[in-house]
């Protein structure tokens, strides 16, 4: 009897059991972020120059239609630039799939401001170090300092005309006799050249006339400024000019003018041109006529490309 109560017993625990199965075990840890997928092969890695305000790439193939000028307007580069990097000769020829180096353009350093000014000293004789300032855009002799270091230099009796006497940079009476009697030949030293700013641009507008077309991103690269045959094309910026021809479809005679690293500006349609490539051009300096070249009426299409991208001309010239 005691057997079969023991045995009803254990069959009733078992029953209980699977009646109340045990609580489900939940992870409430944070759950792990799946990895970034590696790179394909050939599939460039983005830099942090591509986030930043230089998203030019360092390499580009070309494709269907292409062609040197147009790839370098694209990118804001100098289509002989580009030539010389990849070294293509004349008639600079390019085949699909060729694939051009922009490396060496990014790091390439703009040339000397040519109104910059150059110091340099030049030795005359025993004792004596001149040093002379040299502006690149004059031909006129500049002024020339002379230092002396030997003899020892004298102390001059007080009088005003000595006060008043301009000096390159006022020196102790006592300090000029140690320096002489030390043998040292005080020189100048050039000032430290700032950084250009290529965003500080005067911009101006390149001739005078009604707007008849706005800048549109995806159908207008530029503003349009009706006027008349052989109406004055000015230069909006200071810059060096980088193309003249007619080999670029829908923009009949071009100009390009290259401002700095950053700018480039593009006048077309013109009737004539007045400048040739690699001249130096001014601010409203002339440089094309107004035309209707590869155009139903007359007019200049005037762009402004920043690295190469179009933006609106209208936010940089002034409203007059």
């Amino acid at each position: 009897m005691m057997r079969r109560y023991v045995a009803l017993l254990f069959c009733g625990l078992l029953a209980a059991c699977e009646s109340n199965p045990p609580a489900p075990v939940i992870d409430r840890l944070p759950q792990a972020k799946p990895a970034t997928p590696a790179a394909k092969p050939g599939q460039l890695k983005p830099t942090a120059s591509s986030a930043g305000k230089d998203w030019l790439p360092d390499t580009y193939t070309v494709k269907k239609g292409d062609n040197l000028l147009r790839i370098g307007l694209e990118f804001g580069y100098d289509y002989k630039e580009i030539a010389a990097a990849n070294n293509i000769p004349p008639p600079y020829n390019i085949k699909v799939g060729q694939v051009l180096n922009f490396a060496p353009l990014k790091t390439k350093p703009e040339p000397a401001d040519e109104g910059g000014v150059v110091v340099g000293t030049i030795k005359t004789g025993p004792g004596i170090t001149e040093t002379t300032n040299t502006t690149a855009t004059s031909s006129t002799p500049s002024a020339v300092i002379p230092v002396l270091s030997e003899p020892k230099a004298t102390r001059e009796p007080y009088s005003v005309e000595a006060m008043n006497r301009p000096t390159g940079k006022p020196t102790d009476a006592k300090t000029a006799d140690a320096k002489a009697a030390d043998g040292k030949t005080t020189e100048s030293k050039p000032a430290e050249a700032k950084p250009a700013d290529d965003e500080a641009i005067d911009w101006a507008w390149p001739t005078q006339g009604k707007v008849i077309g706005n800048f549109n991103e995806s159908s207008n690269k530029g503003i349009d400024i009706a006027g008349s045959t052989g109406q004055a094309i000015n230069a909006a910026a200071a810059g060096k000019v980088i193309y003249t021809g007619s080999d670029l479809r829908g923009y009949g005679k071009l100009v390009i003018v290259k401002h700095n690293k950053t700018y480039l500006s593009v006048y077309a349609h013109n009737s004539k041109i007045l400048v040739k490539e690699g001249q130096t051009v001014q601010a409203g300096q002339k440089i094309a006529e107004m035309g209707n070249t590869d155009s139903n009426t007359v007019k200049l299409h005037f762009e402004i490309r920043r690295q190469g991208k179009s933006v609106d001309p209208a936010k940089y010239l002034a409203q007059n």
